[in-house]
């Protein structure tokens, strides 16, 4: 079902939650929170663990299955709804990069490498490893429901643990790496384009907040990423447009007005030529 604008929900709308974390089991999950159903955006991080489901989780356009055990990552930003009966057994965290920060330094958690993914990111676990899951979650949900002295301290703990074997699974040649400054430039970069795409679209603006010269910026990002900064600021900024065309039903001249474009016709031939089709044919196929 297809809205006016695409529903901003702050973790606090589920029972219990503070304004940095909150989980739950996922038995019922659509049935109490209704809204999980519809499409939304958020501006904190969501882990589903399913250990059996019917249905699926979709994750800006792409559905994924919920029938077998696995881990879901799904990042603020990104239009999130979920599909599932209400026997499905598993459980919901969900914290904000603040909360996460509070003890880690800022970048800790661009650090992960597969929160470094343009779009959500789920991985099938085996039985061993959803059985360890299941262990973690269930010691972690009754630091939650406890409230205990330190809980807050606990729970970061338990998630670092969680989005650390996650990253190994991402990527299985795991090896303690040292730091780089130039993966490290690459990250701000990406962390400063999240922020800023809308109002500034030129690399040159990105490579002045980090003090490098444009040409550098690109250099940069084509070793680590494969793409320009420009490529890398236009894919996010036609991302975003495909999010309103899909799941809203804003006209293309609102979408042009909030993604700051200087006309409807400049921000047309935007998307043409990054997607190959129209706003509004994008819009008829999907």
């Amino acid at each position: 079902m297809k809205t006016e604008e695409i529903t901003l929900l702050p973790i606090t709308v589920f029972e219990g939650a503070n304004e940095y974390f909150w989980m739950d089991d996922l038995k019922q999950l659509p049935e109490k929170y209704r809204f999980l159903e519809l499409p939304n955006r958020r501006k904190f991080y969501i882990l589903l663990f399913v250990e059996r489901a019917q249905g699926a989780a979709i994750v800006d356009g792409a559905v994924i299955r919920l029938e077998h055990p696995k881990v879901i990552c799904i990042k603020p930003g990104s239009i999130f709804s979920l599909e599932s009966n209400g026997a499905a057994v598993g459980k919901i965290v969900c914290f904000t990069e603040d909360f996460f920060s509070i003890r880690y330094n800022n970048n800790m958690l661009s650090s992960f490498s597969f929160l470094g993914k343009e779009y959500g990111y789920d991985i099938r676990l085996d039985n061993l490893k959803a059985g360890e899951w299941k262990l973690l979650l269930a010691c972690m949900q009754d630091e939650f429901r406890e409230q205990g002295k330190g809980v807050e301290s606990v729970l970061r703990s338990f998630l670092n643990i969680l989005l650390c074997r996650l990253d190994r699974e991402f990527d299985t040649g795991f090896m303690p790496a040292k730091k780089n400054t130039q993966e490290e430039k690459v990250k701000q970069f990406k962390l400063l384009l999240e922020e800023h795409f809308v109002t500034q679209k030129a690399p040159s603006f990105y490579a002045g907040m980090l003090n490098v010269t444009t040409n550098y910026l690109n250099k940069l990002c084509r070793k680590y990423e494969g793409f320009s900064s420009g490529e890398l600021v236009r894919r996010r900024v036609t991302l975003e447009a495909q999010r309103m065309l899909h799941y809203t039903v804003l006209p293309v001249a609102d979408i042009a007005r909030k993604l700051e474009f200087e006309s409807v016709s400049y921000f047309i031939t935007f998307f043409k030529k990054n997607t190959g089709v129209t706003p509004e044919n994008f819009r008829k196929t999907r």
